[in-house]
């Protein structure tokens, strides 16, 4: 924005405009001799009635919008002298920007730029707007998922964006492949420098991420269980994030297209304010909740075929709250997550996966149909218990899941063959 108008300005005065002046006694007078004068540059006047030049830069909109909801900008006007500061933001905004631009060329008629004027300016403008107050960074690496080739940043809001390393001004040495290409999670957040830094902030709202994840695609994603920290800028430091999930690479890993950006930030805002926690008195929310936390911990098993015990406890609690011996999850499973016509092949096959479970306790290999791989039951226990979760969270399917499939069954047992 300050060179942006340092040029409009130029091209004003080019083509005609007069910086207007004032008659000043010179700073080099000396006491008791006669009083030398000088003509000093009204520039601040001169750019307050050409601030229209500058609102219609293309670099002004953004930075007003950004002094719109910074909180210092009354108190910067108050240090510049302002008789009136309005109560409306983008008022405020706008005579911060004169202010600046004011002050960047003040008592000068020509609007080259010059960098260490531009540093002074916006030191006192930093110096009020974040006077206390500091940007805490935390970085963590996030294996499994990056981003298209063209994108180098997913905002995904209230500080916190995935990204690539290359984006980043001097990103941090992470010992997890952590070239340009690497997905990073990355927090930033303002505030008193006295404060704790906000890595226990950064730790849940990453893993409400890494959640969103693998709600919404099946894959291998994983947080590094060591991420960086720096303060304003600074030097990166290592802090202990506790990561968590097996990272996938390669074919496994998923790439989130540009086209696709809007869907993936408005599904992890949505999966952040709908998480589940248990005790809730809502029907089902309970079971939901720990059913997602098993469902999470299936997900992070080294070995799939470990993985099958924590999908079918959390499929039961969602489905069969009479227990195992009840012998109703894979009915009920069979009904929520199949066409009419797959239903009872589905059925089947949920079946075989329960009585894999003893095999998975025992350490015994299983007995597994031919055509019909372990790994491959448990990937498709998995699905289902995705799509019901993820559908239950989202609104499109009422949290108490054992009430919606009787009522489906009920509703097949009542229809003529």
């Amino acid at each position: 924005f300050a060179l942006d108008a340092s040029r409009r300005l130029c091209a004003a005065v080019a083509e005609g405009d007069e910086v207007p002046f004032e008659v000043a006694e010179s700073d080099g007078s000396r006491r008791g001799s006669a009083p030398l004068y000088c003509y000093r540059p009204l520039t601040e006047a001169y750019v307050r009635e050409r601030l229209g030049l500058l609102v219609a830069l293309s670099s002004y909109a953004p930075v007003a919008r950004a002094l719109e909801v910074a909180e210092g900008t009354a108190a910067y006007l108050t240090a510049m002298g302002e008789p009136r500061i309005s109560e409306r933001p983008r008022d405020r905004a706008d005579a911060a920007l004169r202010c600046f631009v004011g002050r960047m060329f003040a008592e000068r008629s020509e609007f080259g730029f010059e960098p260490d004027r531009f540093e002074g300016a916006y030191d006192e403008l930093e110096r009020a707007l974040y006077q206390g107050q500091c940007v805490f960074e935390v970085v963590a690496p996030l294996l499994g998922v990056t981003l298209d080739d063209d994108s180098d940043e997913l905002v995904i809001g209230e500080g916190l964006s995935l990204a690539r390393a290359r984006a980043l001004a001097d990103p941090p040495q992470l010992d997890l492949d952590a070239d340009d290409q690497s997905s990073l999670l990355v927090l930033r957040v303002t505030q008193e420098r006295s404060d704790a830094p906000p890595v226990a902030v950064a730790r849940s709202r990453f893993r409400r991420v890494l959640t969103a994840l693998r709600l919404f695609e099946r894959g291998g994603f994983a947080l590094g269980p060591i991420g960086s920290l720096r303060i304003d800028g600074g030097a990166w430091r290592p802090v202990a994030l506790g990561g968590s999930g097996r990272g996938a690479r390669g074919r496994f890993e998923l790439v989130i297209p540009a086209a696709q950006e809007e869907e993936f930030r408005a599904f992890c805002n949505l999966i952040a304010r709908r998480l589940p926690r248990p005790g809730l008195e809502d029907s089902g929310a309970g079971e939901l909740a720990w059913a997602l936390s098993r469902f999470e911990m299936g997900c992070e098993r080294i070995a799939q075929f470990e993985a099958l015990t924590d999908y079918l406890l959390a499929l039961r609690a969602l489905l069969e709250p009479e227990g195992a011996t009840s012998g109703r999850l894979a009915g009920r499973l069979a009904v929520i997550c199949a066409p009419v016509a797959q239903r009872q092949a589905l059925a089947q096959r949920a079946a075989h996966a329960i009585s894999l479970e003893r095999a998975v306790v025992t350490g015994i290999a299983p007995a597994i149909d031919p055509g019909c791989s372990a790994d491959g039951l448990v990937e498709e226990m998995a699905e289902h218990l995705r799509a019901i979760l993820r559908d239950a969270l989202c609104g499109h399917l009422d949290a108490d899941v054992r009430s919606v499939a009787d009522e489906l069954l009920a509703e097949a047992a009542a229809t003529p063959a």
